[in-house]
């Protein structure tokens, strides 16, 4: 693709530019208050050669757009020390987060623009070069290549695009000896000196090996919902009204992609209501028995169920969990109950040690029913943890700022650090759950959840995240009783709410929704696994039994193996 960069040896003239590009600016002023007003966000990267001028770009751009409702990341260099010392624990573990964690991080909310100094691209290149063979007697690193990184990245400018962002995507592009001579300038004034590491001198040798690299990645992730727009970085007047105009064609497509948004979403509510309308009628006719509430119910279920994909595109368990075939009947003594407490804390507690030493994450997400006992299982957990190496991360309804992000972002900024355990008390599987039954997003987009899903917890496994997904589940009769028992306990009737009676009441939505989310999100690098949890002493050993299995599994334990 850089071939496709014209290079003109006669630089545009100050008259020129001044009179092209002071009325685009104006121009790009307003397009920018239109997209604060009506919320739509903007990704905004700039890659591209070392001394091709990405940070004066944005420094052009930021003086002339309101600085409220934008921001700079510049994305640090790969700290080879730490990737060689992950390398080195031979656990899989790339880092002490996934490579996307800190794009994710820094991303603006809608109607805000995010400029990104570098990014994913430079990171992936980075580390590419760095496992190169090295003259040095190193530890050879894991062998990695473009399509490792490729999946992650076109997941996170997909998703982005889905949720109403516009991802740009600039490349600065310099012939070899522009290169030079400019970073030789950088290090030969000692006001800019510090711009130019030796590391940044001695890489330009490698121009043409990095060339190669470069034109492979850009043909790799040159995708439809965001395509690269290849910037002459050797005349700057040209470059900034190449980038201005770009910027001004995307927020105005932008504009209109959201009202087109707006009405498919509004065709999908009216067709799951005529759906539902039709199925309600089928109900009747058949002769269906149940209240009008139940029958209504039931008939959402099935509208709502015609929404969800038939396959997903990854690979899903053969044998994944179903509602309708869980047991009920499992329960334990409650001297075994006692004596496998003790025991399976004592066993987590020096695992959880020897993991945090290996520099191993694990993620521990709990789902169920209401009133399944998740809170009670989550506590048995980290009861044997260190207090200082977990963190219990609740998912409550969407703050103001949470809302203003994609769904996933919420669930990126939470994650632990490499070597700590992340205990998730309900979800990202709200998307697919809860926001589906209760309507709180359009059915294209939840959807669309099931995959994005599916990469989220992709990323997490190939960061190398020990990642446990919990299915709590109890009858509909236990669940009743203990709802009783709650109401009739003064110090347990804040667990009892008016929705938890309501969602009693939408039984054949939630149940239809889990079933979709098992068939379509059990996957083999994240299966479901259910904790029958009639019997809760039964449900925490069996918890605990798996979160112990895992980790000496993960760290080449045997079971019989003394701490």
């Amino acid at each position: 693709m850089l071939e496709q960069v014209l290079f003109d040896n006669e630089p545009m003239q100050k008259d020129e530019y001044k009179q092209i590009y002071k009325p685009l600016i104006e121009k790009l002023v307003v397009a920018q208050q239109r997209a604060i007003t009506e919320g739509v966000g903007l990704v905004v990267l700039f890659e591209g050669w070392n001394g091709a001028g990405k940070g004066s770009r944005i420094s052009d751009l930021m003086y002339n757009l309101d600085a409220r409702a934008t921001s700079v990341y510049v994305s640090p260099d790969v700290d080879a020390k730490e990737a060689l010392e992950f390398a080195e624990r031979g656990q899989g573990v790339t880092g002490f987060f996934p490579l996307m964690e800190e794009y994710w991080k820094v991303l603006g909310e809608r109607g805000h623009i995010t400029f990104y100094d570098r990014g994913w691209y430079t990171k992936a290149t980075e580390l590419i070069m760095d496992r190169r063979p090295a003259e040095k007697s190193l530890p050879e690193l894991p062998e990695i290549g473009p399509r490792h990184f490729l999946e992650s990245i076109s997941d996170f400018e997909r998703q982005l695009a889905r949720d109403g962002y516009v991802v740009l995507k600039f490349f600065m592009h310099v012939r070899k000896k522009a290169q030079r001579k400019r970073l030789d300038g950088l290090y030969e004034d000692k006001t800019t000196r510090w711009r130019v590491s030796e590391h940044k001198l001695v890489s330009t040798r490698d121009y043409d090996e990095i060339y190669e690299l470069y034109d492979n990645l850009l043909e790799g992730s040159n995708f439809d919902f965001a395509p690269w727009t290849l910037v002459n970085g050797e005349d700057r007047r040209k470059a900034n009204i190449q980038i201005a105009t770009k910027l001004l064609e995307a927020i105005d497509e932008a504009l209109a992609a959201k009202q087109a948004r707006i009405a498919t979403n509004e065709e999908d509510r009216a067709e799951l209501e005529h759906k539902t309308e039709r199925y309600m009628a089928k109900e009747l006719e058949d002769g269906a028995s149940g209240s009008e509430k139940q029958l209504e119910a039931t008939a959402k279920a099935k509208a709502q169920h015609s929404f969800a994909p038939q396959l997903s595109r990854f690979q899903i368990k053969a044998d994944y969990p179903k509602v309708d075939t869980m047991s009920h009947d499992l329960t334990l003594s409650e001297d075994e109950y006692k004596s496998e407490l003790k025991r399976l804390q004592k066993r987590l507690f020096k695992l959880e040690n020897l993991m945090f030493q290996a520099r191993v994450p694990m993620i521990v997400m709990y789902e169920g029913w209401d009133a399944a006992g998740k809170g009670g299982n989550i506590k048995r957990v980290a009861q044997a943890i260190d207090a200082r190496a977990y963190t219990i991360i609740p998912s409550p309804a969407p703050t103001k700022p949470e809302l203003a992000h994609p769904h996933l972002w919420r669930y990126w900024t939470r994650l632990p650090k490499a070597g700590h355990v992340g205990l998730f008390d309900r979800s990202w599987y709200g998307r697919v759950l809860v926001e589906r039954v209760e309507e709180i997003t359009p059915p294209k987009r939840w959807a669309e959840g099931y995959d994005e899903i599916n990469e989220f917890e992709h990323d997490l496994v190939d960061w190398g995240a020990i990642l446990i997904k919990f299915w709590v589940d109890v009858s509909d009769a236990e669940q009743l009783a203990r709802f009783e028992a709650r109401e009739a306990d003064p110090s347990k009737q804040w667990k009892i709410t008016p929705d938890d009676w309501r969602n009693r009441d939408k039984y054949p939505q939630y149940k239809s929704a889990i079933d979709d989310m098992f068939r379509l999100t059990s996957t083999n690098y994240a299966p479901w696994l259910v904790l029958e949890s009639d019997d809760k002493k039964y449900a925490r050993i069996k918890a605990l039994r798996i979160i112990v299995d895992k980790l000496e599994e993960r760290l080449g334990i045997s079971p019989n193996e003394k701490l």
